[in-house]
Protein backbone atom coordinates (compact mmCIF):
# COMPACT_ATOMS: atom_id res chain seq x y z
CA UNK A 1 0.00 0.00 0.00
CA UNK A 2 1.60 3.25 -0.91
CA UNK A 3 2.34 6.14 1.21
CA UNK A 4 -0.04 8.48 2.02
CA UNK A 5 2.23 11.37 0.97
CA UNK A 6 2.25 14.82 3.03
CA UNK A 7 2.61 18.37 1.97
CA UNK A 8 4.19 20.04 4.90
CA UNK A 9 5.06 24.13 3.98
CA UNK A 10 6.51 25.45 7.27
CA UNK A 11 8.82 28.63 7.29
CA UNK A 12 10.06 28.15 11.10
CA UNK A 13 13.42 24.86 10.71
CA UNK A 14 12.70 23.40 14.12
CA UNK A 15 9.77 23.17 13.78
CA UNK A 16 9.36 21.96 10.20
CA UNK A 17 12.12 19.33 11.04
CA UNK A 18 10.27 17.91 14.09
CA UNK A 19 6.95 17.70 12.84
CA UNK A 20 8.81 16.10 9.45
CA UNK A 21 10.39 12.91 11.33
CA UNK A 22 7.64 12.70 13.52
CA UNK A 23 5.00 12.34 10.31
CA UNK A 24 7.59 10.03 8.92
CA UNK A 25 7.98 8.17 12.22
CA UNK A 26 4.51 7.33 11.84
CA UNK A 27 4.36 6.48 8.31
CA UNK A 28 4.08 9.51 5.99
CA UNK A 29 5.97 10.50 3.09
CA UNK A 30 6.71 14.10 3.45
CA UNK A 31 7.29 16.95 1.31
CA UNK A 32 8.74 19.91 3.65
CA UNK A 33 8.58 23.86 2.16
CA UNK A 34 9.61 26.49 4.02
CA UNK A 35 7.69 29.30 2.11
CA UNK A 36 4.39 29.73 0.22
CA UNK A 37 6.21 30.26 -3.29
CA UNK A 38 8.07 26.81 -2.85
CA UNK A 39 5.23 25.07 -1.61
CA UNK A 40 2.56 25.80 -4.05
CA UNK A 41 5.29 24.67 -7.03
CA UNK A 42 5.85 21.35 -4.53
CA UNK A 43 2.13 20.77 -4.72
CA UNK A 44 2.01 21.44 -8.31
CA UNK A 45 4.50 18.68 -8.70
CA UNK A 46 4.72 16.03 -5.98
CA UNK A 47 0.37 16.06 -6.04
CA UNK A 48 0.50 14.82 -2.31
CA UNK A 49 -2.10 13.65 -0.58
CA UNK A 50 -2.75 16.60 2.10
CA UNK A 51 -1.33 19.74 2.82
CA UNK A 52 -0.41 21.05 6.11
CA UNK A 53 -0.09 25.13 5.98
CA UNK A 54 1.30 27.48 8.59
CA UNK A 55 -0.56 30.74 8.22
CA UNK A 56 2.43 33.16 8.21
CA UNK A 57 4.88 32.58 5.79
CA UNK A 58 7.42 34.64 3.67
CA UNK A 59 6.36 34.94 -0.05
CA UNK A 60 3.20 33.85 0.22
CA UNK A 61 0.87 33.21 3.48
CA UNK A 62 -0.80 30.39 3.92
CA UNK A 63 -4.18 31.85 3.30
CA UNK A 64 -3.53 32.78 0.14
CA UNK A 65 -1.57 28.83 -0.66
CA UNK A 66 -4.81 27.52 0.79
CA UNK A 67 -6.72 29.51 -1.67
CA UNK A 68 -4.48 28.91 -5.00
CA UNK A 69 -4.29 25.14 -3.86
CA UNK A 70 -8.44 25.13 -3.66
CA UNK A 71 -8.47 26.60 -7.20
CA UNK A 72 -6.59 23.60 -8.20
CA UNK A 73 -7.86 21.10 -6.48
CA UNK A 74 -9.76 19.30 -4.01
CA UNK A 75 -7.00 17.97 -1.97
CA UNK A 76 -7.61 17.85 1.71
CA UNK A 77 -6.11 21.30 3.16
CA UNK A 78 -5.11 21.64 7.34
CA UNK A 79 -3.98 24.82 8.43
CA UNK A 80 -1.41 25.40 11.27
CA UNK A 81 -1.97 28.90 13.36
CA UNK A 82 -0.47 29.88 16.34
CA UNK A 83 -3.09 31.54 18.17
CA UNK A 84 -6.74 29.98 18.36
CA UNK A 85 -8.38 33.25 18.28
CA UNK A 86 -6.71 34.57 15.44
CA UNK A 87 -8.83 36.15 12.46
CA UNK A 88 -6.35 34.11 10.50
CA UNK A 89 -8.50 30.84 11.72
CA UNK A 90 -11.78 32.05 9.84
CA UNK A 91 -9.94 33.36 7.07
CA UNK A 92 -7.94 29.98 6.59
CA UNK A 93 -11.43 28.17 6.13
CA UNK A 94 -13.22 31.03 4.43
CA UNK A 95 -9.73 29.93 1.94
CA UNK A 96 -11.26 26.51 1.57
CA UNK A 97 -9.14 24.60 4.64
CA UNK A 98 -10.66 21.73 5.63
CA UNK A 99 -9.70 22.23 9.25
CA UNK A 100 -6.83 23.49 11.72
CA UNK A 101 -4.44 23.06 14.41
CA UNK A 102 -2.90 25.27 17.01
CA UNK A 103 0.40 25.77 17.22
CA UNK A 104 2.38 24.62 19.64
CA UNK A 105 -0.14 21.24 19.09
CA UNK A 106 1.04 17.73 20.10
CA UNK A 107 1.89 15.15 17.68
CA UNK A 108 -0.73 12.79 18.44
CA UNK A 109 -3.28 15.44 17.75
CA UNK A 110 -2.00 16.57 14.87
CA UNK A 111 -2.01 12.68 12.96
CA UNK A 112 -5.39 12.08 14.40
CA UNK A 113 -6.60 15.60 12.85
CA UNK A 114 -4.47 13.90 9.22
CA UNK A 115 -6.58 11.21 9.62
CA UNK A 116 -10.05 12.23 10.38
CA UNK A 117 -9.54 14.46 7.59
CA UNK A 118 -8.08 11.71 5.32
CA UNK A 119 -10.72 9.49 6.35
CA UNK A 120 -13.41 12.19 5.37
CA UNK A 121 -11.78 12.64 1.97
CA UNK A 122 -11.93 8.97 1.33
CA UNK A 123 -15.46 8.45 2.62
CA UNK A 124 -17.26 11.46 1.12
CA UNK A 125 -19.14 9.06 -0.76
CA UNK A 126 -20.71 7.35 3.03
CA UNK A 127 -23.27 5.02 1.98
CA UNK A 128 -25.34 6.10 5.35
CA UNK A 129 -26.23 9.23 3.87
CA UNK A 130 -27.87 8.01 0.99
CA UNK A 131 -30.01 5.26 2.69
CA UNK A 132 -31.82 7.77 4.69
CA UNK A 133 -34.19 10.77 3.72
CA UNK A 134 -36.54 10.75 0.68
CA UNK A 135 -35.26 9.34 -2.53
CA UNK A 136 -36.69 9.39 -5.92
CA UNK A 137 -34.21 7.52 -7.98
CA UNK A 138 -31.56 5.52 -6.86
CA UNK A 139 -29.54 7.76 -4.44
CA UNK A 140 -31.06 11.03 -5.90
CA UNK A 141 -32.22 13.71 -3.08
CA UNK A 142 -33.95 16.23 -4.68
CA UNK A 143 -34.80 19.61 -2.51
CA UNK A 144 -36.65 22.14 -4.73
CA UNK A 145 -33.80 22.89 -7.80
CA UNK A 146 -31.03 21.31 -4.95
CA UNK A 147 -30.05 17.30 -6.42
CA UNK A 148 -28.03 15.30 -4.78
CA UNK A 149 -26.38 12.14 -6.09
CA UNK A 150 -25.24 10.09 -2.93
CA UNK A 151 -23.74 7.23 -4.87
CA UNK A 152 -22.06 9.16 -7.91
CA UNK A 153 -21.31 11.73 -5.59
CA UNK A 154 -22.57 14.22 -7.30
CA UNK A 155 -24.69 17.70 -6.52
CA UNK A 156 -26.43 19.96 -8.93
CA UNK A 157 -28.20 23.22 -8.73
CA UNK A 158 -30.91 23.66 -11.49
CA UNK A 159 -29.14 21.36 -13.47
CA UNK A 160 -25.76 22.88 -13.31
CA UNK A 161 -22.93 20.96 -11.57
CA UNK A 162 -21.63 21.94 -8.23
CA UNK A 163 -18.13 21.36 -7.22
CA UNK A 164 -17.95 20.65 -3.29
CA UNK A 165 -14.68 19.63 -1.64
CA UNK A 166 -15.00 16.09 0.26
CA UNK A 167 -15.37 18.08 3.64
CA UNK A 168 -18.55 20.11 2.02
CA UNK A 169 -19.79 16.72 0.18
CA UNK A 170 -19.98 15.21 4.11
CA UNK A 171 -21.56 18.39 5.51
CA UNK A 172 -24.36 18.06 2.40
CA UNK A 173 -24.63 14.34 3.11
CA UNK A 174 -25.25 14.85 6.84
CA UNK A 175 -27.99 17.47 6.15
CA UNK A 176 -29.87 16.09 3.25
CA UNK A 177 -29.68 12.65 5.27
CA UNK A 178 -32.36 14.29 7.94
CA UNK A 179 -33.67 17.27 6.04
CA UNK A 180 -35.98 19.89 8.14
CA UNK A 181 -34.17 17.93 11.32
CA UNK A 182 -32.31 20.73 13.56
CA UNK A 183 -28.32 19.21 13.79
CA UNK A 184 -26.10 20.55 16.65
CA UNK A 185 -22.90 22.10 15.63
CA UNK A 186 -21.05 19.33 18.83
CA UNK A 187 -23.07 16.68 16.10
CA UNK A 188 -21.90 17.88 13.38
CA UNK A 189 -18.02 18.29 14.60
CA UNK A 190 -18.68 14.63 15.47
CA UNK A 191 -19.91 13.06 12.47
CA UNK A 192 -18.34 15.17 9.70
CA UNK A 193 -15.08 16.02 11.24
CA UNK A 194 -14.75 13.00 13.12
CA UNK A 195 -14.15 15.07 16.24
CA UNK A 196 -14.78 12.42 19.65
CA UNK A 197 -13.97 15.88 21.77
CA UNK A 198 -15.00 19.32 21.76
CA UNK A 199 -13.71 21.07 18.97
CA UNK A 200 -14.20 24.69 17.41
CA UNK A 201 -17.49 25.32 16.42
CA UNK A 202 -16.20 28.32 14.15
CA UNK A 203 -15.37 24.70 11.89
CA UNK A 204 -18.95 24.12 11.26
CA UNK A 205 -20.00 27.76 10.81
CA UNK A 206 -17.60 28.68 7.60
CA UNK A 207 -18.01 25.27 6.05
CA UNK A 208 -22.34 25.91 6.52
CA UNK A 209 -21.39 29.57 5.05
CA UNK A 210 -19.29 27.78 2.36
CA UNK A 211 -21.75 25.30 1.27
CA UNK A 212 -24.28 28.03 1.00
CA UNK A 213 -22.62 30.10 -1.42
CA UNK A 214 -22.67 26.73 -3.38
CA UNK A 215 -26.18 25.52 -3.19
CA UNK A 216 -28.35 28.86 -2.14
CA UNK A 217 -28.26 30.58 0.86
CA UNK A 218 -31.29 30.14 2.19
CA UNK A 219 -31.39 26.25 1.58
CA UNK A 220 -29.89 25.57 5.17
CA UNK A 221 -31.11 27.49 7.78
CA UNK A 222 -30.07 28.60 10.97
CA UNK A 223 -31.55 27.67 14.27
CA UNK A 224 -30.02 30.03 16.95
CA UNK A 225 -29.34 28.24 20.13
CA UNK A 226 -29.83 24.92 18.08
CA UNK A 227 -27.37 24.43 14.67
CA UNK A 228 -29.10 24.52 11.20
CA UNK A 229 -30.80 22.47 9.57
CA UNK A 230 -31.46 22.06 5.75
CA UNK A 231 -35.17 23.21 4.45
CA UNK A 232 -37.13 19.98 3.45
Amino acid sequence: MAETHVLFVEDDDVIREATQLALERDGFAVTAMPDGLSGLEAFRSRQPDIALLDVMLPGMDGVSLCRRIRDESTVPVIMLSARADSIDVVLGLEAGADDYVTKPFDGAVLMARIRAVLRRFENAGGADAGDRGGRGERGLLAFGDLAVDTEGMEVRRGGTPVALTPTEMRLLLEFSSAPGTVLSRDKLLERVWDYGWGGDTRVVDVHVQRLRAKIGQDRIETVRGFGYKLKA
